[in-house]
């Protein structure tokens, strides 16, 4: 991966917030509250995984930074989703993460030195990972599930 192409994944990362944050300010409790597609979660329930799993992310990469071939431990996603405080907790405090977090993120990333980017980490389910694998996983990984926002929105005619 070039150093230009990393740029515009950091980059992905630092505008997040901003983009999910204005692509919910419109939705209602009710919307908020209702799955975005057949058998999926709710508004709600993903910008609190956001939250969760980009904190794991932002962790994971600092872990492959400063140790040697850290464990990087996976976690059941669709049982943190069920959790009282993703399920039906307000997003105030989602939003500030996101937005907090990915600051201090973008901010870190822009920092590392080219040799960081080839460090990796062992995955227990997907095996060696490097960092920059990492970049590309969690930048997908917040615009899919804006993605998802944005297409339920799409679908149910809310501006």
């Amino acid at each position: 991966m070039t150093s230009d192409e990393r740029k515009t994944l950091i980059d992905i990362i630092r505008k997040l917030p901003a983009r999910v944050e204005a692509a919910v300010t419109t939705l209602s409790e009710r919307q908020l509250d209702t799955p975005t597609a057949e058998h999926k979660w709710t508004t709600r329930q993903i910008v609190h995984h956001i939250a969760d799993a980009h904190m794991n992310g932002n962790v994971r990469m600092k872990l492959v930074v400063t140790e040697n071939k850290p464990i990087l431990k996976p976690y059941d996603q669709d049982a943190w989703a069920m959790l009282e405080d993703t399920a039906k907790g307000s997003l105030r405090a989602s939003l500030d993460i996101i937005r907090g977090l990915h600051e201090r993120w973008a901010q870190f990333l822009e920092s590392l030195p080219e040799e960081a980017w080839t460090r990796e980490g062992i995955h227990l389910e997907n095996g060696k990972v490097k960092l920059e694998d990492l970049l590309k996983t969690y930048a997908r990984h917040g615009e899919n599930h804006l993605q998802q926002i944005l297409t339920y929105k799409q679908k149910n005619g809310i501006a």
